[in-house]
């Protein structure tokens, strides 16, 4: 391994704040998201990732103004998802200081907008965000879920995340909703199958609990780690993630 390993703390933002839940559910307020991102950025975050989480449920678009003043806020990469479904929502969002862009449900629902955004763009701009769970429907034993978690699809999370790759995604953002929110570790077998089918970064989220839950998602697979609850309730730092995977010979920023 030497590309640096990056940390990226994640905003799930609802109504303005950021919230956090367990597995999607019963999300509470965790803080403003301009203020946290401020804190991320000068603890030495990677990069950032903004999810507004109830913007496709809602069917509205992201909320441009709190990007913006987020955008404001910090110097690194800052990726946006939520109400994604057009190329003239990435033209706003770039022009609201957005770096790049998570799609999930959209994408699932009309394809054809993966290859529009990275025809346009890029396919460096392109993050395909995957909310995966555990499901014996489905030949890898993961079924992909949109609508924040709330709906699941007849979609194969391995054959999707393929699918998309071919269409044009640049990185893939694979969350495990099983683990989400408890703090028990990622979801690595998971981590595994992921990297196994992509030839694109893989940046896995969802279940970290402690600094040492890090390094072993880095082994499985992951360019790099994603995390909410443990940052914004002040139990880790990014530099306390850093260190750890330092200790574990894994290179970082």
């Amino acid at each position: 391994m030497s590309l640096a390993v990056r940390v990226i703390p994640c905003l799930d933002v609802a109504n303005g704040r950021v919230v956090k839940g367990v597995n999607f559910q019963n999300l509470r307020d965790a803080g403003d998201p301009v203020e946290l991102a401020r804190r991320y950025y000068e603890q030495g975050a990677d990069e950032l990732t903004f999810l507004d989480v109830t913007a496709t449920v809602d069917n509205r678009s992201t909320t441009y103004d709190v990007v913006r003043a987020t955008a404001e806020q910090v110097f690194i990469p800052l990726t946006v998802g939520g109400g994604i479904r057009s190329v003239e929502d990435v033209s706003r969002l770039q022009a609201s200081g957005a770096d790049k862009v998570g799609v999930n449900s959209a994408a699932i629902a009309r394809p054809a907008l993966i290859g529009e955004i990275a025809d346009r763009f890029g396919s460096q701009v392109l993050v395909l965000s995957l909310d995966v769970k555990r499901s014996d429907r489905t030949e890898s034993g993961f079924v992909v879920t949109t609508h924040g978690g709330r709906t699941e699809t007849d979609l194969d999370a391995l054959a999707w995340a393929g699918t998309a790759i071919e269409l044009g995604v640049g990185e893939l953002l694979v969350n495990s909703i099983d683990a989400d929110g408890t703090k028990a570790g990622f979801d690595l077998e998971l981590i595994r199958l992921m990297r196994e089918i992509s030839r694109v970064p893989v940046i896995a989220s969802g279940g970290a609990g402690r600094a040492q839950d890090f390094p072993p998602a880095i082994a499985a697979g992951a360019d790099a780690v994603l995390a909410a609850s443990v940052f914004h309730n002040g139990e880790l730092t990014i530099d306390d993630v850093k260190r750890e995977l330092r200790a574990a010979g894994m290179p970082v920023r």
